[in-house]
């Protein structure tokens, strides 16, 4: 079974898919960005033959409206999304997937305590962007010292939209974002465009250089107040570096940690079977 259609949000309209005609609880997925799609995430469709599966594209990014508004680019309203998504498609018991950005958009609306969420996955986790900017700190110590240099000079003289620049970002994000030397051919889509104008108003002009409104995202302190199952789960090679995460799974108490070996920051494209796995026996204890 699959539906698709749009729903009203603030902002705008968004447009979702649901897919599988299985009975158990289903399960909404948070994409990353801000201002990225639902498309990388399309394997999870195999969850399907057991529970529903919702995906959707955030206002601003895929097939959603793209209001040129940039005071609708802030986490609250996200938020505010999320939860008018759940109610216009009657998501009364739900668990919460989130990826990457995602993940800092679910840990936000479960402090919020909302009813009715059975269990969060944490994917490629980003709960803390001063933690997140110290990883990839130490990560760009790892390119080539031109690569350094340039991203340090580019960065220094505000050149960051330069040819140079994104040359060298994309030896960066070869390492830790996404190992595949071929790249699926859905990502080569319209639909699978992101958004750079969303991303760069909340994040910034790359992964490893935060200067948008999420610069200083933080609800470390505050993750134990989310009682609920929960999953951490990073690649091996990660820019969510497994320490880190391993780290964030200690704070919410009763939590599990699984590090995808062969992976960087995507491994539901890297090693989708295994990631389906994981992810499809944490869904079922839950």
């Amino acid at each position: 079974m699959e539906e698709e259609g749009y729903i009203n949000v603030t902002g705008g309209k968004v447009y979702y898919k649901k897919v599988g005609n299985g009975k158990g609880t289903p399960v909404i997925l948070l994409h990353g960005g801000p201002g990225g799609t639902h498309i990388p995430m399309l394997a999870l469709e195999a969850l399907g033959d057991e529970r529903p599966v919702i995906f959707y594209d955030q206002l601003g990014s895929g097939r959603s409206d793209r209001p040129c508004d940039p005071s609708l680019w802030k986490l609250e309203r996200f938020v505010r999304e999320l939860g008018e998504i759940r109610e216009a498609l009657d998501l009364s018991e739900v668990h919460i997937l989130g990826h990457s950005w995602g993940t800092m958009l679910a840990a936000s609306y479960l402090l919020k305590q909302p009813a009715g969420v059975k269990s969060v996955i944490f994917s490629g986790p980003c709960l803390s962007a001063p933690l997140w900017k110290k990883d990839q700190d130490e990560h760009r110590k790892q390119l080539p010292q031109d690569v350094q240099d340039t991203l340090s000079r580019c960065e220094r003289e505000g050149s960051t939209d330069s040819e140079a620049y994104q040359k060298a970002m994309k030896i960066f994000y070869k390492q830790f974002v996404n190992r595949l030397d071929t790249k699926p051919q859905a990502l080569q889509s319209d639909d699978a465009k992101p958004n750079h104008e969303v991303y760069e108003t909340m994040w910034g002009p790359s992964e490893f250089y935060p200067t948008g409104n999420l610069k200083t995202f933080d609800v470390t302190a505050r993750l134990h107040e989310i009682k609920l199952p929960a999953l951490f789960t990073c690649g091996r090679f990660d820019e969510a570096a497994p320490e880190t995460v391993k780290g964030y799974s200690r704070l919410l108490p009763g939590s599990k940690f699984h590090v995808f070996e062969h992976s960087s920051h995507q491994p539901y494209l890297e090693e989708k079977g295994e990631y389906i796995r994981v992810v499809r026996g944490f869904l079922r204890e839950n």
